[in-house]
């Protein structure tokens, strides 16, 4: 049997996944496939490394040793061509935390900061959150995610944007960037001196024969109005670890984020995520290429399941991610009616589209990294509604 094939009993494991559902919506036997965590065990060499340290018994403080340092050099290297230095890596809790914090060490209460429309909703919140504005460019999502790029120039100059976030795999388009549409981001907000704070959390979760390029290496200029935020937690399934990766060439702006890493007391680091992400780094590029092809399966059977069944869903393949973005805008409903019809009706929870911006309005987003008898059950609940 394929290891992603077992199904695991992920119920009262204090999972955000599995385990709110309930409390959300208020009944049972619905079957999440909202939340981007995936429901197949982390590589076994990561799971023996904390086997290792759980063994010796004692919990205490943590150094990080040089060789979580080479392990990130290494895989960044090797997977992305990426070249990184020690000095160039700071280490934080997460993707969402290290972008909060980038927000306070770049911008001033009530500067603008710009995002895409769709996206991510942690984006908008991190910037409100914080006291800043928020502008949003919207995407074209006809066929395949497209910024518009004369949009975010006028709204750069207009708004006097200070920082632009951007997603690179793009969650929920599942877009991988080419290098071209970086270089045309990237010149514009070199030439109006806007930082670019990088979310490529995604990076590794990318199909063939697409190929993924860091913010950094789209033009050697951009290391220095730029920083690269990642994290081994999105490819090996090791979300609760909390460890993430910031990637900063330029001194001055690595200055201004240590600084506020230090005032946020944000610069101590999980024990766990220390051995997980050095393990995974180290030993599972194997597991990882295994399931990069058990994804592209699930992605085409759904694909497929959808173009048979449900031919009014409107959903395009994704480049990246584990993410697809389905569109029910060819029926009558509310956003609100949509999501009560896919909760009561089908009894499956998906995230609601309208969350990511006003462009996600009458679509919703569906987590595929499941077992494949899961993904047929999830499908063929939702079909049913529907017909």
């Amino acid at each position: 049997m394929n290891q992603f094939d077992q199904t695991i009993n992920r119920k009262k494991t204090q999972s955000v996944k599995w385990d709110t559902i309930e409390e959300t919506y208020h009944q049972e036997g619905l079957l999440p496939m909202w939340v981007a965590d995936m429901d197949f065990k982390a590589p076994e060499a990561v799971r023996s490394a904390f086997q290792a340290y759980l063994d010796q018994g004692v919990f205490g403080y943590s150094i990080v040793p040089d060789s979580l340092y080479e392990a990130i050099i290494s895989w960044q290297k090797k997977r992305h061509n990426f070249s990184v230095k020690k000095e160039d890596i700071l280490l934080n809790s997460g993707v969402v935390p290290s972008m909060a914090l980038s927000v306070q060490a770049y911008t001033n209460p009530g500067d603008t900061v710009l995002i895409h429309d769709p996206v991510y909703p942690p984006f908008a919140e991190v910037v409100k959150e914080n006291d800043r504005k928020l502008i949003r460019s919207q995407l074209s999502t006809e066929d395949k995610f497209a910024m518009n790029f004369a949009e975010m120039e006028r709204l750069i100059q207009e708004e006097d944007v200070k920082l632009f976030i951007l997603c690179n795999p793009h969650n929920p388009g599942g877009r991988v960037w080419s290098k071209e549409e970086l270089q045309q981001i990237g010149d514009i907000c070199k030439k109006h001196h806007v930082i670019v704070v990088s979310d490529e959390i995604h990076q590794d979760i990318v199909y063939q024969p697409e190929t993924f390029t860091t913010f950094q290496n789209a033009e050697p200029s951009f290391k220095d109005f730029s920083i690269v935020l990642t994290a081994a937690t999105k490819t090996f399934n090791l979300a609760g670890i909390k460890n993430s990766m910031v990637f900063i060439k330029n001194a001055e702006l690595k200055q201004a984020f240590e600084k506020v890493q230090k005032q946020n007391q944000q610069n101590g680091i999980n024990t766990f995520g220390i051995i997980g992400t050095q393990a995974a780094y180290e030993e599972g590029a194997e597991w990882l290429d295994s399931l990069l092809d058990y994804l592209k399966e699930n992605i085409e059977f759904t694909y497929n399941f959808f173009q048979k069944e449900l031919p009014n869903v409107q959903l395009s393949k994704p480049e990246a991610t584990y993410l697809m973005w389905l569109d029910f805008s060819a029926y009558p409903l509310t956003d609100k009616q949509l999501e009560e019809k896919i909760v009561n009706e089908a009894k499956v929870v998906l995230n609601p589209g309208i969350s990511y911006g006003s462009q996600g309005s009458q679509h919703m987003r569906i987590n595929i990294a499941c077992p494949r008898a899961t993904l047929k059950e999830g499908l063929e609940r939702i079909a049913g509604a529907f017909k």
